[in-house]
């Protein structure tokens, strides 16, 4: 049977565990956006402007380092165990954060968020690759999407909202009750499965080794071009060491039993070429999500939330492909629903080329629309056709795998686009781009994205051929 909103929805018997994993995951998004309104005001109080950046480099590392650790804890020890877990440490953070007394308070709460939300990512991922088939998956992750198009606008403006009416630290304490409400609904509707056979180790030296190189790398990437010169010798020993720790956990990963996350997976060319494509997703979503709210603030002259439309247009187009995208592979293959995403993509990302300085601004809505449309059919379908390549008890590692390449690819894109604008542009007292080149170097920013759309759309001709599976799924659908 197709899926349709009464065996998806949230009114179905499976709805209230889709909530929760919507509660989850909107608490993420939402925390990775609700404090850029609000930075320039806890800095004020709490008295260290130059510390600042590390409230959003300190969430980001925490979130990538720990999601692929997440991701094959949770085929060890359980789905329900690691996601209740991930809500525990989301919910500590926010109480540390709410209560911070300094900026150093602040930041370790905001570690202890990023490591809950790099738990809650991957893990409800695989929940919902879990409990819906292969053709209910396309309309449950449109769901899931449709949370991050909500937070995209609902974030930025409850935090001004918030810190100018009553106080920044509810930003944090309003996430008390949310992850006490998703708690609840996992622990009383999500019975999972008891896995059988024994327990896998756990490789303990493979996660210090992988956690150590990840975050020296994203460290590197984040901080690179900013805190030191990319040609420093801080930059070099940096990276120098997490290439070391990067080869030790390699070479530990392709000879123990079980390791932390198996690398192997990646020698299956679905598995493989989705987590690169995974990557490069990263890459551009990120470098249109960061730069064309500065190129409609600096250069068309809106305010923040004005601006925020622009990009509230590429999360809207998102959910409303991906919910879809489900018709479309299993008419088409994933392959084809891939290509026909990648080429959405590549239009959106070449046609931010032609925007200028007197552009309106709704054709930059129009052009992250169009980009929206093809992530939801290149993302979300590529994700899928990696979980549906491994049984049960690797789908974690899988999606955890998959999501940390994106983590990673994000880091990538903003560290190159961001060496591009500090380069060409001035950087304004409170750190935004601003002056007359600035157009200039976003022409370069929105060059280097469409070339990795073009790069996407190349990776995804890699992936295995489909379509006469996807035939004879249809085949045995309507026999039964």
């Amino acid at each position: 049977m197709p899926p349709t909103a009464a065996t998806v929805g949230l009114r179905s018997e499976r709805g209230p565990i889709l909530l929760s994993l919507m509660l989850a995951t909107g608490l993420v998004a939402l925390d990775a956006t609700i404090i850029a309104t609000a930075s320039a005001t806890i800095a004020g109080e709490l008295g260290s402007f130059a510390q600042v950046p590390w409230l959003f480099s300190a969430y980001l590392l925490a979130q990538a380092v720990s999601t692929p650790l997440a991701g094959r804890l949770s085929d060890i020890l359980g789905r329900k165990h690691l996601i209740l877990a991930g809500v525990g440490l989301f919910l500590a953070g926010s109480i540390l954060c709410g209560a911070a007394w300094s900026m150093g308070a602040l930041i370790v709460g905001r570690v202890l968020q990023g490591l809950g939300a790099g738990t809650v990512m991957p893990v409800s991922l695989t929940i919902s690759a879990d409990i819906y088939t292969l053709e209910e998956r396309a309309k449950a992750q449109g769901y899931m999407a449709s949370v991050w198009a909500i937070s995209s606008v609902v974030g930025p403006t409850l935090g001004g909202v918030f810190s100018e009416f009553v106080s920044w630290r509810w930003l944090f304490f309003i996430n008390i009750p949310l992850c006490l409400i998703a708690a609840w609904v996992i622990v009383r509707r999500y019975h999972e499965s008891p896995r059988e056979g024994g327990r896998d180790p756990i490789d303990y030296w493979g996660a210090a080794l992988l956690t150590g190189s990840s975050t020296l790398l994203l460290v590197g990437l984040l901080e690179g071009g900013s805190a030191w010169p990319w040609m420093s010798a801080t930059s070099v020993t940096v990276f120098g060491l997490s290439a070391a720790l990067g080869f030790a956990f390699v070479w530990r990963a392709l000879r123990v039993e079980h390791p932390i996350v198996n690398l192997r997976l990646l020698r299956q060319r679905v598995i493989g070429v989705a987590t690169a494509i995974s990557l490069v997703v990263g890459i551009v979503v990120l470098g249109l999500a960061t730069y064309i709210p500065i190129y409609a603030q600096g250069v068309l002259g809106f305010g923040p939330l004005v601006a925020g439309f622009a990009l509230a247009a590429m999360m809207v187009g998102w959910p409303l492909s991906a919910s879809n995208s489900g018709r479309f592979y299993l008419r088409l293959g994933f392959r084809w629903t891939a290509v026909i995403g990648s080429a959405l993509v590549v239009f959106g990302t070449a046609s931010t080329l032609a925007l200028g300085a007197s552009s309106p601004l709704w054709g930059a809505a129009f052009v992250t629309f169009f980009v929206g449309l093809g992530m939801g059919l290149t993302a979300v379908p590529t994700l899928i056709a990696a979980q549906n390549a491994v049984a049960h008890h690797t789908r974690g590692a899988v999606t955890g795998i998959n999501t940390f390449a994106r983590s990673l690819g994000s880091a990538v894109g903003v560290a190159v686009c961001g060496a591009i604008v500090n380069a060409i542009a001035t950087v304004g007292p409170d750190g935004t781009p601003e002056g007359e080149n600035l157009m200039d170097a976003l022409h370069l920013v929105f060059m280097v994205v469409t070339v990795a759309s073009v790069v996407l759309a190349a990776l995804v001709w890699l992936m295995p051929a489909d379509r006469e599976e996807a035939r004879e799924r249809r085949a045995a659908q309507a026999r039964a």
